[in-house]
């Protein structure tokens, strides 16, 4: 897999500040249709937050969405890329990591997203099978 993460990122991110409640995230995840944004404050990742934080960490628990600050169910030590690391090492941290979605990093500040289905859009074929190593689905 050739090819650079700022070639291959959806640049138009979608976020959240960290004084947000979770239900104003949860809309905003809806209007955008996303599973996660990033957490951010004055253009600095400081997090990201998943709808499944949000279930798990806000709800059942028993917290009331609009008074829950994505800040206190975000997920803190977020893993990143920069636009000018390869195409394969997106490939390989999402393995890792087990994630679908990374965001692109510079300096600190939020350039873009990369995600398995921008790997599958750019390379085809190719990274396929991207998605099933992620889920950890090695059966096909």
């Amino acid at each position: 897999m050739q090819g650079k993460v700022k070639d291959i990122m959806s640049s138009n991110v979608v976020s959240v500040l960290p004084g947000q409640s979770a239900a104003e995230a949860a809309r905003v995840m809806e209007q955008y249709n996303v599973g996660s944004v990033p957490v951010v404050s004055g253009g600095v990742l400081r997090g990201i937050l998943t709808d499944r934080d949000i279930v798990l960490r806000c709800v059942a628990a028993g917290n009331d969405p609009e008074r829950t600050r994505t800040a206190d169910i975000m997920t803190k030590e977020v893993m990143f890329l920069t636009p000018s690391q390869s195409a394969r090492d997106a490939v390989e941290m999402m393995e890792i990591e087990q994630v679908r979605r990374l965001p692109v990093v510079e300096n600190g500040i939020v350039q873009g997203v990369v995600s398995a289905a921008d790997m599958v859009r750019w390379f085809g074929p190719e990274a396929v099978g991207l998605i099933d190593r992620i889920s950890g689905d090695t059966t096909k």
